[in-house]
């Protein structure tokens, strides 16, 4: 049976970041198709180096994609979603494009607004730009996007909810593009986010550092994260942002269940710039058009009437917050053997 991806030549923006990465590593797999080519587009050429060797010279690639064939498949392109003219030529001859270049760090993006609004959004309009003028093949665009796009109070948010509606947008301008976007939230393993900084204090012996001990966060694997874009290519509609049901946790919660029994002391060090208390997944006024999409997860319909066409059956989701999905203890303890199953293995966890 063929694939989604069989044959197809896929291109990631932001491939080196962590879900670029886990991104490529399914696609290389053949799961679901083996590309005729993966095109990891990326500014950072140490990064790319770095990659290169991993999954070409360090037996990354699985059984199912030999040395040669990976070395055929799998590409780097040095260049910037920034820069209309050098990102035109990496997207000619797409099929598919992952769009996950992003500045994502929250207080960074506070203090560098404007460099966000450059790569977050500027970079998905210059995306939809090439597409358009240059009449370009593109049959799908998925916008890797962010639960601070919902009811943004922080800068990385606000640019993350214009960048999905450029997106939805562009299926205005590109009629034969199909523009969707995979909205997540917070991912254990990625570069920055809270469990491998746990673990690294705890490493260190402490302290653990709370910003604020009232703080909950959706939590879900890189996986689950891939799992969430493969879902959206598979059954979405022109205009859809797909999200997952997951469940959430505080991060007292958390940092105890990391900590064990080790006598390791934490503190609270006060709300970083633009940080929010409490995550949500899906808005109020976005209920009224969301529905149950595949495979268990939410498709938040658009706003545009062009696109959106009737909802006969929203979904009964109800209060879609990191506040009111709580993980129990058992739970949450439950739920990082399941998902963590390394750590757990090198007795990084009690």
């Amino acid at each position: 049976m063929t694939g989604m991806f069989d044959g197809k030549r896929i291109l990631i923006t932001g491939g080196t970041g962590s879900l670029g990465q886990a991104l490529t590593r399914r696609l290389m797999t053949g799961v679901e198709g083996l590309p005729e080519s993966v095109t990891v587009f990326s500014r950072d050429e140490a990064k790319q180096h770095y990659m290169r060797l991993d999954f070409m010279h360090r037996d990354a690639v699985t059984d199912e994609v030999i040395f040669e064939n990976s070395r055929q498949r799998l590409r780097f392109k040095i260049g910037d979603v920034r820069d209309y003219e050098g990102l035109a030529r990496a997207v000619k001859g797409s099929d598919i494009v992952f769009c996950a270049a992003a500045l994502k760090q929250v207080p960074s993006c506070e203090y560098f607004p404007w460099e966000a609004t450059r790569t977050n959004i500027e970079g998905a309009a210059n995306l939809v730009r090439a597409i358009s003028e240059l009449d370009l093949p593109v049959e799908t665009v998925v916008g890797i996007s962010t639960d601070k796009a919902c009811k943004p109070v922080n800068v990385m948010g606000m640019t993350k909810a214009i960048q999905e509606r450029v997106f939805i947008d562009g299926n205005i301008h590109c009629a034969a593009t199909r523009f969707i976007c995979a909205r997540y939230g917070n991912v254990l393993a990625s570069r920055g986010s809270v469990v491998p900084l746990f673990l690294d204090q705890i490493a260190a012996g402490g302290p653990v550092t709370i910003t604020t001990t009232d703080m909950t966060r959706f939590l879900l694997t890189l996986d689950d994260a891939v799992d969430t874009i493969y879902a959206a290519v598979r059954s979405g509609r022109a205009g859809d942002t797909y999200i997952p049901r997951c469940r959430s946790a505080k991060m007292t919660d958390l940092a105890a269940q990391l900590i064990g029994a080790r006598h390791i002391e934490t503190i609270v060090t006060g709300i970083r710039p633009g940080e929010k208390i409490h995550e949500i997944l899906v808005s109020e006024e976005e209920a009224t058009r969301t529905v149950d999409g595949s495979d268990g997860y939410f498709a938040v319909r658009p706003m545009l009437p062009e696109l959106a066409g009737p909802v006969e059956q929203p979904a009964l989701i109800g209060d879609y917050s990191s506040a009111s999905n709580l993980m129990s203890s058992t739970e949450l303890a439950d739920f990082l053997k399941r998902k963590l199953p390394d750590a757990v293995a090198a007795n990084q966890l009690a």
